[in-house]
């Protein structure tokens, strides 16, 4: 018996100002009806001579999707003007995003795909309180804790303190992050990944892992000691490990994910192996939410020339975490 596809994928349009509209008509170009979305924004910041199909439910854009854009469409205050943000226009981002979210909160999308927003025209134009796009989430789902994942066919790859100074990084990693961000990743790779027992590796913080105590203390005084804590028949959770020889060929095949300890920890692997291909994964939220690793690109919005790579490999790993769920 051939598995139910699931429901369409909800695309908030992020700012118009940069690249989310152009990479979101390349990305249907390319996918079609192999991976129907609907994208969620106003109609006039699409590229001029775009087929767009206009929706009024989502269920729509299955059937749609073979021959024009899916758009749900929302009426924004202001034109597009590529590479310059309008903050008359924050309200209709933030919008498209509240209704990405009660779409998928209700069922009628399998998950949300968000396109890069811009956090000062947010600000400017609509007073936005929330330090990113994962805490405004959050906030939505009323979830306490979301962790980030960035993933690709290569790497996953999970920061357990993210933008964040790197001499900070010591005083926020404790031991209560360290056990939620192992708890919300086990849990995110098995329900949402479909892996049945996820193997775990932890990235010492020190260099050599400190060595012995050489370079440092953390991992004798405490990570190692709560690593053997968390232990568990649900999960293999090895570390602390050196983190300069955790991310080679050898070492990637005996792990599915690794928790990282720092943003650079864990993004220069990634970005390394699969620039084009990486997609940012929120774990922890009552739904499924992945996004391009990328930003707006302003420089070069507008000029046809930016790759949709990021958005097509986030919405087909919507889609693949979708029927694994």
């Amino acid at each position: 018996m051939t598995p139910k596809s699931p429901a369409p994928i909800a695309l908030s349009c992020g700012e118009p100002a940069g690249i989310g509209p152009e990479i979101a008509v390349a990305a249907w170009d390319q996918l079609r009806a192999d991976c129907p979305f609907a994208w969620i924004g106003d109609p006039r910041h699409l590229p001029p001579g775009t087929p767009v199909a206009r929706l009024d439910t989502i269920g729509e854009a299955i059937a749609a999707s073979a021959r024009a854009l899916p758009v749900l469409p929302l009426v924004f205050a202001a034109p597009r003007t590529p590479g310059q943000a309008a903050p008359a226009n924050a309200a209709g981002v933030i919008a498209a995003i509240e209704r990405g979210v009660a779409l998928v909160q209700s069922g009628a999308a399998s998950a949300l795909c968000t396109a890069p927003i811009h956090k000062k025209a947010l600000i400017d134009g609509a007073g936005f309180a929330y330090p990113g796009h994962t805490e405004f989430l959050a906030a939505l789902a009323g979830t306490h804790r979301v962790v980030m994942m960035l993933a690709s066919d290569q790497l996953r790859v999970v920061p357990a303190t993210i933008h964040i100074p790197l001499a900070e990084v010591p005083r926020a990693l404790t031991p209560e992050v360290l056990r939620e961000t192992v708890a919300i990743t086990a849990a995110g790779l098995r329900d949402r990944f479909g892996i049945a027992h996820p193997r775990i590796a932890v990235a010492g913080l020190n260099p050599h892992a400190g060595e012995g105590g050489a370079m440092g203390r953390e991992e004798l005084d405490w990570i190692a000691p709560l690593l053997a804590d968390l232990q568990s028949p649900d999960y293999t959770l090895t570390g602390p490990h050196p983190a300069d020889t955790l991310f080679h060929a050898a070492a990637r095949a005996r792990y599915d994910a690794v928790i990282a300890m720092y943003h650079d920890q864990a993004l220069i692997p990634i970005k390394t192996l699969d620039f084009d291909r990486g997609v940012n994964v929120t774990l922890g939220l009552p739904f499924i939410r992945t996004s391009p690793d990328h930003g707006t690109a302003f420089d070069i919005a507008g000029r046809g020339v930016a790759s949709p790579d990021s958005l097509i490999a986030a919405l087909r790993m919507a889609q693949t975490m979708a029927r694994a769920s």
